[in-house]
């Protein structure tokens, strides 16, 4: 697999409106709700493509499909994800972490707003993304 460079970095929080207290209020980080109102993110911080405040239901949705973090997991506290150079790359570089005996949350799946996105999680709980964003490679959403 090739890594282009890091797409995402979030922290996960269980308290979204206390998180945002600090991300907004605090560090006055230029950071959006989404439709939802939960999730806040920026695409406008110095070195990074992309920030976001990820409430943890929204993380235990995106990972396993239900609103509540599994108990016998470690509760994650961060999201990072690593760019890989095509749609097709992002399954591929799933399988190749599966063979070396990583366990994968999720294979390869393209999320509403577009990204391509396999997850896994680290023994220590951050949850890591092997991800194609089309917006990030200079092509638009054809959703």
């Amino acid at each position: 697999m090739r890594i282009e460079f890091i797409a995402s970095i979030a922290v996960i929080v269980a308290d979204p409106a206390k998180s945002r207290e600090l991300y907004v209020d605090g560090l006055g980080l230029p950071l959006e709700a989404d439709e939802g109102g939960d999730y806040f993110h920026s695409e406008q911080i110095g070195g990074a493509k992309h920030f976001g405040v990820w409430p943890l239901a929204q993380a235990a949705r995106a990972c396993f499909g239900v609103s509540d973090w599994p108990a016998n997991r470690p509760t994650p506290q961060a999201s990072v994800e690593f760019e890989v150079e095509s749609v097709d790359a992002v399954q591929t570089a799933a399988e190749e972490l599966r063979t070396r005996g990583f366990e994968v949350l999720h294979d390869a799946r393209t999320e509403p707003w577009g990204q391509t996105v396999a997850r896994l999680q680290t023994a220590d709980g951050c949850v890591v993304g092997l991800s194609f964003t089309p917006q990030f490679h200079g092509e638009l959403d054809s959703s």
